[in-house]
């Protein structure tokens, strides 16, 4: 599924991908992707139901529409780009610097508040 995901989200940024998959490929991806959910997984049931329908049936509505040649091609790099290496010191920079601009802006709102 993860590779479905990425593979739309490549369908959706191709210029040959049919204009209504392109809508669709992205949305799917876009929300697949992020950490944003419809529906919040802390709420019982309902949080996990976007998970297991939206994305399954948008995925499977996307792929319908984008022609078999260029999903498999899509696919293709999709699994390439798995492949990569990736830096979990360049993530950790990254996420540093968010608490750090989150404590910045708590700092200075507190200061505010009072």
């Amino acid at each position: 599924m993860k590779t479905d995901v990425v593979a739309l989200w490549i369908a959706a940024r191709d210029r040959r991908t049919p204009w209504l998959a392109k809508v669709i490929a992205g949305a799917v991806a876009a929300y697949a992707l992020s950490p944003v959910d419809l529906i919040p997984d802390f709420i019982p049931v309902l949080g996990y139901l976007d998970d297991l329908l939206i994305v399954p049936l948008g995925l499977a509505l996307a792929i319908r529409l984008i022609p078999p040649p260029l999903m498999a091609e899509f696919r293709a790099l999709a699994l390439e780009r798995a492949k990569r290496p990736r830096s979990d010191a360049a993530a950790i920079l990254i996420v540093t610097a968010w608490l750090g601009a989150a404590a910045i802006f708590a700092s200075w709102l507190w200061r505010e508040v009072r």
